[in-house]
């Protein structure tokens, strides 16, 4: 199914139905394929064809959500560029992907012009909000262009978005994904639009996210209308939830912390909350726990994927958030355990966890998360031998770690190049990190490996306290040490006011290996 036929079918089906609203204005489903059908024409008529690129650089807006869907009905491939990257990033991936066209919001004008000279494959460049000197400005090609319709012709197999990866570490690679790498997952979840039902999501996760783009493309086949924030803002979340009763939204971790931590909570309305789905980094137990409390009408899923995969190919469901009144301590135990797996897989995705030998792990044995599946990345955007390393023998090497329970819930173990290995036993940072985080005093935590020349690594923690909380080092190695095994306590506590981490909240290790990365004192081993 070509990802253009999201927005067509249902424009058909409900077309005064509303699609977009943002910052007071609203827009119909029939308006917005009318605006895509113009930004069709007037892209055409700057001379892009089918493969070439088209780049974006701007935060959530209904401009960058047509510019995807116009981009896709030229057969074109989408290219949505990070906006919180630096000039020198975004050189890259621009002269990465050579877009024959360059959309800009206004706040990244300047930005643009300062590398402009180093990105000389760019072909045209149009200002998105306000005009800019020298720039083709995207409101007067929309009012200048025909809104007659063009039909796409590319196949379930060809291209569509180039995606940059979040670039953790090193330069940020291209990942291709296909029509059938969206559309697949959407047929197989997704109920289409439904003249006697409406729902109303609210969009923050940013649209060069995976996770963005899927809710977009979901939301439009549903048939529902999507109400866009620019960039996540805790309180200005809660009031649109309250003021425009949505039923769903898509959170990652940090964001659904913000928002339980707020003053404001308990001023506002959330009773429409029917779903929260979040991912895109591990969820702390302490905080769904609390969730679950703070919004009892709530339903929660937890999807994981990754950009590679095309978004979610494990689910903990709703009824696995669901903990009973009456239950044994045992039973207990256990429903809380499975809070933090990933849940089950998908039924459109194979998933396996194998050592380094791609053979299956036994049931509770750590190893590499892959997948296979037909909406999985055709690969790297000229990377041929990066793709070949992740993409082996049909399977996707995610380059995460996990187990798999008895009952096939699988938990994330923490990335494999952030695995510890301390004296040949292999330390989670994840598992610590978990444990550390259920302290009282502590608000977040992550665990990395440092060189030691005795043990080959060993294990230090850098812990946020919560506001006026104080505890000693000692006092958090011995919180470990009685819930591991000794060999995975920390052996070095660093205290800091905050984590850093990229847009989507995962920890940025390669940082924290950067900054606190020197060895434990000697007097320390033990």
């Amino acid at each position: 199914m070509n990802v253009t036929e999201l927005l067509s079918i249902t424009a058909a089906i409900v077309p005064e139905r509303g699609s977009l609203i943002f910052e007071g204005e609203r827009f119909t489903y029939a308006q917005i394929q009318e605006r895509v059908n113009r930004l069709v024409n007037a892209l055409a008529g700057l001379g892009v064809e089918k493969g070439d690129r088209v780049a974006v650089l701007q935060v959530n807006c209904p401009e960058v959500v047509e510019s995807c869907f116009a981009t896709a009905k030229l057969d074109a491939v989408w290219v949505p560029l990070n906006f919180r990257a630096k000039a020198d990033e975004l050189a890259y991936m621009v002269n990465h992907a050579e877009p024959k066209v360059l959309l800009v919001g206004a706040r990244y004008h300047g930005l643009v012009e300062s590398f402009r000279e180093q990105v000389p494959a760019v072909g045209r460049i149009v200002a998105l909000e306000s005009p800019h000197p020298g720039w083709l400005f995207y409101d007067d090609l929309l009012a200048g262009a025909s809104d007659e319709e063009r039909f796409p012709q590319a196949g379930d197999d060809d291209l569509v978005v180039l995606m940059f990866t979040a670039g953790t570490t090193g330069h940020p690679k291209g990942v291709m994904l296909t029509h059938e790498s969206f559309s697949s997952y959407i047929l197989a979840n997704v109920e289409p639009a439904d003249p006697e039902s409406e729902e109303k999501n609210l969009l923050t996760v940013p649209l060069y996210h995976i996770a963005g783009l899927q809710a977009v493309m979901a939301g439009f086949y549903g048939g529902r209308t999507i109400i866009i924030q620019r960039q996540f803002e805790a309180e200005e979340w809660m009031r649109l939830v309250g003021k425009e009763r949505v039923d769903r939204a898509m959170m990652v971790p940090t964001m659904l912390k913000q928002i339980l931590d707020h003053p404001a909570f308990a001023q506002h309305d959330f009773s429409s909350l029917k779903v929260i789905t979040y991912g895109a980094a591990p969820m702390p137990a302490e905080v769904i726990k609390r969730a679950l409390k703070a919004l009892p009408g709530c339903r929660f899923i937890n999807a994981f994927g990754q950009t590679e995969t095309a978004s979610t190919i494990t689910m903990l469901s709703p009824e696995d958030h669901v903990i009973p009144d009456s239950t044994s301590p045992e039973e207990l135990e256990r429903y809380l355990k499975r809070l933090t797996s990933i849940g089950k897989p998908l039924p459109d995705v194979e998933v396996r966890i194998v050592d380094e030998h791609g053979n299956e792990v036994p049931v509770g044995q750590v190893g590499e998360i892959v997948a296979r599946g037909s909406r999985l990345m055709k690969g790297y955007w000229k990377q041929n031998d990066a793709t070949k390393d992740t993409i082996r023998n049909g399977w996707l090497y995610t380059g995460d770690l996990g187990y798999r329970d008895q009952e096939g819930y699988i938990y994330l173990a923490g990335r494999a190049k952030d695995f510890i290995k301390r004296g040949g036993e292999m330390v989670s940072p994840e598992e610590v990190e978990q444990v550390l985080m259920s302290h009282p005093a502590v608000d977040d935590a992550a665990v990395i490996g440092v060189p030691d020349p005795d043990w080959s690594e060993r294990v230090r923690a850098i812990v946020v306290l919560k506001p006026g909380q104080q505890v000693r080092p000692e006092e958090l190695v011995e919180h470990c040490r009685q819930r591991l095994a000794s060999f995975k306590k920390p052996e070095s506590i660093v205290f800091v006011d905050e984590l850093p981490r990229n847009s989507m909240g995962k920890v940025l290790k390669r940082v924290l290996r950067e900054q606190y990365g020197g060895p434990i004192e000697a007097a320390s081993k033990g």
